[in-house]
């Protein structure tokens, strides 16, 4: 693999994880993403008990991203071979912290939209 290019990246991940699971993944990411910026839009402003919560939540979705990759490439944490399997799993638990963060957000405004939020207050 001379070239690192962006279909070779695609090929990669097909290989991983499956042509299925992988554009299931990127599709539900899209959505979640638009979902997103939906709420925002909607809202003009940030929940910071949202907020608050979804930062929170962030563990959750490191430690899932991990899990999630290793049972995907049949490895273990004592595979870990160097820097750069460090890396690359430090770089997929932050990758996951912050999808799953934004994954609650969205979530919760969408199930309390702020109308709701200050008639409760």
């Amino acid at each position: 693999m001379k070239d690192l290019t962006f279909g070779t990246l695609i090929a990669v991940f097909e290989e991983i994880f499956g042509r299925g699971l992988f554009w299931a993944m990127v599709a539900v990411a899209v959505i979640v993403t638009l979902g997103y910026f939906y709420v925002l839009i909607r809202d003009r402003e940030i929940s910071w008990r949202k907020f608050l919560l979804a930062q929170l939540s962030m563990p959750v979705g490191a430690i899932a991203a991990v899990w999630f990759v290793l049972i995907m490439t049949h490895s273990h944490l004592r595979n870990i071979g160097g820097p750069i399997d460090l890396i690359v799993l430090l770089a997929v638990a932050v990758a996951g912290a912050i999808g799953f963060a934004v994954l609650v957000y969205t979530v919760q405004s969408l199930i309390s939209p702020p109308s709701a939020e200050k008639s409760g207050d």
